[in-house]
Order: C-alpha cells, then structure tokens, then sequence
C-alpha cells in the first residue's frame, strides 16, 4: 500500500468537510420536520437520532403516553425509511415477525414453498414493549438486529437497509414480562430513558393535538441519504483527548480497574461495545450540534445512555438504595472534574 503525500490527505479532508457541513444542513432539515410534531423532549429526539444517525438500534424505556410511538413514526417520516410496528405479547412467536414459508400450488398441480417476509423485513422497526414478548421471540428479533438477516427453512434473507429497531419498554408494569438478558441489552446502543414533558412543553401538547387538524411532518432526507450521513459519521476524526476520555470513562465504571467507588458498587460493567457506541455517538451528537468533531463534552453527555444497560449494581449498592444512574453520574463527575 502506497504512502498518502500531504496533497491527497488535504484533498481528503477538505472532502469530508465539504461532506460535512452538507450533512448539518439536511440534519437542521430532520430536526426541523420533527419539532412540528413532537414538542419538548429534546433529550430524547436527540439521543433516539443519534442511535440512528450512528447505524444502531436504540431501546425507549418510559411509562405510556409519552410520545414514544409517535416519535419512531414521525422519524420514519422525515428520514425517508420504510416504517412498520410490532406490538409484543407473550403469544408471539419467531415467525409472527420474521416471516414464513407458505405452499403454493400452480395450474399443473406442482406445489413449491414460497417465503413470505415478516414484518421485520422494513428500515425502521418499532418493537413496542418488547419485554412482553418470550425469551424465543425476543432473541430472534435481536439475532437479526446484530446480523441483518434471517434465516428460514436454512435459507438466508437479508434485510433491507438501513435496517434500525427503535424498542419501547415500560418500566412500571413488570407482571407478565420477560426482561430482556443482559446480553441482548447490549444489542442496544443507547437506552433513551423517555420522561414526563416539562410544563412549556405539555401546554403546547395540550393545545396543538386536541383541534380540528394537527401538524404533520414531512421527508427531510431519503434513507439513501442516511447511509451516506451514517458512513461520513465513520469518517470524522477522533482527537487522542477524546479517545482517552472514552477509554478513561468505559473503563473506570468496570470493577478491578483502581476506582475504589465502582469496586464498591459494580458487579459488572461495559464491555468494548460500550467504547464502540460511545465513539460513534459521539462523533453522531458534534455533526448534530453543528459541529465538525467530538469533544470530550459530548463524551460525558452520553455516558448515561451509553452505560447505564451494560452495567450492574452490588447488593450492597441496591441496599444502600443507588442506582446505575448515580454511579455514572458519580464517574462524569469524576471525570469531568
């Protein structure tokens, strides 16, 4: 492989800038389209675009009527994406989302199996309350959200792309529920908690849905624009500060690693995925900023999304009445100071 001379790396980066500043237009475009319809909740559009802008899935966990579905449904609106939802139960099965074989029979008796795709077989995939749905059927959802394909009856069928799955989960009701396994949680690159509007923002709920018409939002972007807004993410550099505080952040909130409050209080904590989400997240969060690069600010805004899924508490943390939140909040300060 030859050596890149000071003449290309320039023309190269001058690329991606040029690519870049074009990508903060259309992202002022979806952020425009989608504040027509979902009011307040900032945190939550940004973090849930974030997910998608980044290539991942992300998991939506807030008590109901907060919007959740109407969010996914007006993000696969403006991001251009062809949109399906799935409402879990305890009685759906694999094939209920993926899809079946089914005979046919022609004119001349001869019979063949045809597949016929599921529902998952979309761009963007609303998986509400996935926790309601069994063991068998939530790992063949999250099989394929790490695989982007399915397999039925040893044939294999790719999934379209972009391929993203926003899941809702509600953290109140837990009788009838199977929580997802830590291991299928870390499928997620983000955990969106979705929490009450503030009183600006629900007054203006109040009034702009309950009239004769309401707002409707429009495409800002196609979904072959996404991929190439999702590949430039990949390409924007990285500065060796913010790589340290990835590493620095990830690796403190794991036991054994000299930070005496997660010995106390973590029984386990991220793993490398945890690293990956937070450099593409981060990179995601500056271009959605209006930015050109990650700093270590957009490092710290997203370690409770990051990390909060793919750790767990002590018993002696839970007794004490901690939660996952207040470690990480304890880390950013840590970090942060």
């Amino acid at each position: 492989m030859g050596v890149q001379n000071s003449s290309e790396a320039s023309l190269d980066e001058k690329a991606v800038v040029a690519a870049a500043e074009r990508a903060l237009s259309d992202i002022a475009r979806v952020r425009q389209e989608v504040a027509k319809v979902i009011f307040g909740q900032e945190s939550v559009v940004e973090q849930t675009m974030l997910a998608v802008l980044s290539g991942g899935h992300a998991l939506l966990v807030g008590v109901p009527g907060l919007a959740k579905t109407k969010l996914v449904a007006t993000l696969g609106t403006v991001l251009g994406l062809s949109a399906s939802r799935i409402q879990f139960t305890p009685d759906l099965m694999p094939s209920d989302i993926l899809g079946s074989e089914v005979m046919d029979q022609d004119d001349n008796g001869k019979r063949s199996f045809r597949f016929v795709p599921g529902p998952i077989f979309t761009q963007l995939l609303m998986a509400d309350e996935i926790n309601r749905a069994s063991p068998r059927t939530q790992s063949a959802l999250l099989q394929a959200m790490q695989e982007y394909h399915v397999t039925v009856a040893g044939a294999r069928n790719d999934l379209p792309k972009p391929f993203h799955v926003l899941a809702t989960q509600n953290p109140l009701e837990q009788e009838g529920t199977y929580p997802l396994p830590e291991a299928q949680l870390d499928r997620f690159l983000l955990q969106v908690d979705v929490h009450y509007p503030e009183l600006a923002a629900e007054r203006q709920i109040l009034l702009e849905t309950t009239g004769v018409s309401e707002a409707q939002a429009e495409a800002a972007i196609s979904a072959d624009r996404l991929i190439e807004i999702q590949t430039l993410i990949r390409q924007m550099p990285v500065s060796e500060k913010v790589l340290d505080a990835i590493l620095s952040l990830v690796r403190s909130a794991r036991p054994g690693n000299g930070i005496a409050s997660t010995d106390r209080h973590v029984a386990w904590g991220p793993g490398p995925r945890a690293g990956q989400a937070m450099m593409l997240c981060a990179r995601a969060r500056a271009l959605y900023d209006g930015r050109l690069a990650p700093s270590v600010d957009d490092v710290l805004a997203l370690a409770e999304p990051v990390l909060q899924h793919r750790m767990a508490l002590t018993f002696g943390a839970r007794a004490e009445g901690m939660s996952v939140r207040d470690v990480i909040a304890d880390l950013v300060r840590q970090a942060g100071g």
